[in-house]
């Protein structure tokens, strides 16, 4: 089993689900994230918040995943400071919802002082509420902005195990290791991180507090990332024990935190019914006819298929 705790489901088909699941993917988490151009009304974001914790968590389970996700005020879109202050105001209202696990993604971007201001904002609104923390460090300046990153979220006292680091490298992960956060990392098809490299940094620093995830969105990026590299490091010798943490319990553990997700939401889920609808609206179209406890309304594939995940 796996669990992808970084993936932008509403960017993905149906076929990544069904591919998903038949891969093993039991459950992912959806951090809140921009849209690939900057929303322009609190509206949109109300609208876009209401479809992570309504209609993208019914879509998941029509394909026997489990659906959470994170919410909170991305970095891109905290230096549009009128917007900021209202989206901010949204929030408490979104983070008291079932399934919500984390205020996130949040952090840096370019590094800008409203990007400060909102991500020292979020941070006292977790403490608050009483939720991990998903950070998002930049993609330019990633060393300067994770270690940023990291005495922020001490400044505001939040206890290094409930802030999960996001996008790490080769030049992050010892400092966030040592500083006793959680570290996380992207793995993407020809940036931040791949799977060959994931194997080392598991090999030279271990499997202690080390997540494996996708980040799969709109862009060039792969819903199977995870079950792929858990694939190469079992060939390259790693342990079952040292892949189930990275892919699965490590992440369970981080975020089960927040008392919204727990192995059991899955290992005790009853069969997907395909009749089943969410305010009126079903996954079937074209007529098909519901076939319930099959994944996607097709047969459901072997989990374990080689073809899928190498």
């Amino acid at each position: 089993m796996y669990l992808d705790p970084h993936v932008h489901a509403v960017s993905r088909t149906t076929d990544d689900y069904q591919a998903m699941a038949a891969a093993g993917v039991v459950a992912i988490i959806e951090p809140a994230f921009w849209l690939g151009q900057p929303r322009t009304n609190v509206g949109s974001f109300q609208d876009y918040f209401s479809m992570l914790v309504g209609w993208e968590r019914f879509r998941a389970s029509q394909f026997g995943i489990r659906h959470y996700c994170a919410i909170g005020l991305n970095s891109k879109e905290a230096n549009n400071e009128a917007l900021a202050e209202e989206v901010i105001d949204l929030l408490p209202r979104y983070l008291a919802k079932e399934g919500v696990v984390a205020v996130g993604e949040i952090g840096y971007d370019d590094m800008s002082a409203l990007e400060e201001k909102y991500f020292r904002i979020q941070l006292d609104l977790a403490k608050e509420v009483d939720l991990p923390v998903m950070i998002h460090t930049p993609h330019r300046n990633k060393k300067e902005g994770t270690s940023r990153s990291m005495s922020v979220c001490e400044e505001h006292g939040l206890a290094p195990g409930t802030v999960v680091v996001d996008h790490n490298n080769e030049e992050t992960v010892k400092e966030v290791l040592d500083r006793g956060f959680w570290a996380a990392f992207t793995i993407y098809p020809h940036t931040k991180m791949g799977s060959e490299r994931m194997v080392e940094i598991v090999k030279q620093y271990g499997p202690e507090r080390i997540i494996v995830d996708s980040a799969a969105d709109w862009g060039v990026s792969d819903p199977l990332a995870v079950p792929k590299t858990a694939a190469l490091m079992k060939a390259r010798g790693l342990s079952d024990e040292a892949i189930s943490k990275v892919t699965y319990q490590n992440a369970l553990d981080a975020y089960g935190q927040s008392g919204q997700i727990r192995a059991g939401d899955w290992l005790d889920a009853a069969a997907v019914d395909p009749t089943e609808k969410f305010e009126g609206s079903g996954v079937l179209r074209g007529g098909q006819p519901p076939q319930v406890g099959k994944l996607g309304n097709t047969p459901m594939p072997d989990p374990g298929s080689d073809n899928l995940i190498v």
